[in-house]
């Protein structure tokens, strides 16, 4: 996984802190010392900071971070720390005493020089750890999203292959009975369920279709029940034209549709009906599927992907923007869904 910040855009944060920072201090010292003797005293101080900085960045700080030895990083830090004081002292002593209308503060090494200078060193430490802080954490956000897309790719891809073997399997079975029966409809199957599994290979692959192709799919599902069930049943399909614009993750409205076929359609009773319902209300888009319900052998009622797995897909799909309403009798089944599918 490509880190949030590359190493190029992490340079230019670095260089553009440091590039506003000098440019103020400069001005600051300008506005009492000409610009030659402000680059000596800003400049040699700043320089000793962003080194002792950088080093602490680059060698010390992975000692914590990564390897987490405390106390070898704490003994290198003092001894940084150490070090520089006296490489401080000496610079002041070699560039600032000769120049300074004040002598007597560079001349002598007291406490409260002691501690401005240790301020200075470890304010600096202090931000370029702050900088790396904030990096790691946008990293750190930036992966676990990642991994967290990627479960959910995974677990969509999961649940799309549990219907597809399931319908692909329904239908060889329905064209191996009509080709025994040599029913002249075979070869209008064999169309259809050519364009099913175009839908599935393809179109369902991708993260949303359109309404449309939604529809012809289960119109073609339609045709092939219509085929292999020796009895008649009613269905009332309503879809509202202007649902048929919008997009909608694939094979949602089909489960549904599923579900009332294994269901709510027998081809050893008589009777049987399937209202489907699409409509648009805003940016919310309603699909209501009602069914009669009949009595199916027990094998029958165990197989299937069932409702279960169309409600994992809208909570990946549609997490938080999505209703399902289920009612049920002793004569008839609906479910209804609302999906925000602006």
């Amino acid at each position: 996984m490509r880190s949030f910040f590359s190493t190029y855009r992490l340079l230019i944060l670095h260089l553009s802190f440091w590039l506003v920072f000098i440019s103020y201090r400069l001005f600051d010292y300008t506005r009492y010392l000409s610009m030659d003797m402000a680059l000596v005293y800003f400049g040699v101080p700043t320089l000793l900071n962003i080194l002792i900085s950088y080093l602490h960045y680059f060698f010390l700080l992975p000692i914590l971070f990564e390897k987490k030895q405390w106390v070898k990083y704490s003994l290198l830090l003092i001894i940084t720390l150490t070090l520089f004081l006296f490489l401080r002292f000496w610079a002041d002593e070699y560039f600032l005493l000769p120049i300074t209308p004040d002598p007597s503060y560079y001349e002598t090494v007291h406490l409260a020089r002691v501690i401005s200078v240790l301020w200075g060193f470890v304010s600096f430490i202090v931000f370029t750890v702050m900088i790396k802080l904030a990096v790691n954490w946008f990293d750190l956000e930036n992966r676990r999203k990642q991994l967290e897309n990627e479960k959910l790719h995974a677990e969509l891809n999961y649940l799309k292959s549990q219907i597809n073997p399931h319908f692909l399997f329904n239908t060889l079975h329905n064209l191996n009975y009509l080709a025994l029966n040599k029913d002249d409809s075979t070869s209008s199957v064999i169309i259809r369920l050519s364009n099913i599994m175009r839908y599935m290979i393809y179109d369902a692959n991708e993260e949303t279709v359109s309404i449309e192709q939604e529809v012809q799919y289960m119109k073609d599902y339609i045709e092939l029940e219509r085929i292999r069930l020796n009895q008649p049943f009613e269905l009332n399909m309503n879809i509202s034209d202007d649902c048929k614009p919008l997009k909608i993750a694939p094979l949602l409205l089909f489960t549904c549709l599923e579900n009332a076929f294994k269901h709510g359609v027998s081809d050893r009773q008589s009777g049987c009906w399937i209202s489907v319902e699409l409509w648009r209300e805003g940016s919310k888009l309603h699909y209501r599927v009602r069914n009669s319900k009949v009595v199916q052998p027990r094998s029958s009622q165990a197989s299937g992907f069932g409702l279960d797995n169309l409600k994992k897909r809208l909570a990946l799909h549609y997490p938080n923007k999505h209703e399902v309403e289920v009612k049920e009798s002793e004569e008839e089944f609906e479910i209804h869904l609302i999906i925000n599918a602006k």
